[in-house]
């Protein structure tokens, strides 16, 4: 039998000068939300390429929300077999 899932991302940037800030908002289908930040700086003699700050600092969220859900599946394994978990990469 076939499970059908899905996960729901929301993203927001603020720019601030040559900064850029990303939030991100990970639903998972049981309601269980998982939050990310990630940021990005744009050196001062490169040129002003908004979308770039957001694709870098959006990637920072998102690499973040990441490492908080396999840190979260090595949690849920050690619990279920009550031995420790091969670390997650």
């Amino acid at each position: 039998m076939e499970t059908l899932t899905g996960w729901h991302v929301d993203m927001e940037f603020r720019e601030d000068g040559d900064k850029t800030k990303a939030a991100a908002m990970l639903r998972l289908s049981d309601g269980t939300e998982v939050r990310g930040h990630g940021s990005a700086s744009r050196h001062p003699a490169d040129p002003g390429q908004l979308r770039v700050g957001e694709e870098i600092a959006g990637g920072r969220a998102l690499k973040d929300i990441a490492s908080q859900l396999l840190g979260k599946a090595h949690d849920e394994i050690e619990e279920a077999t009550g031995r420790p978990a091969h670390p997650l990469r």
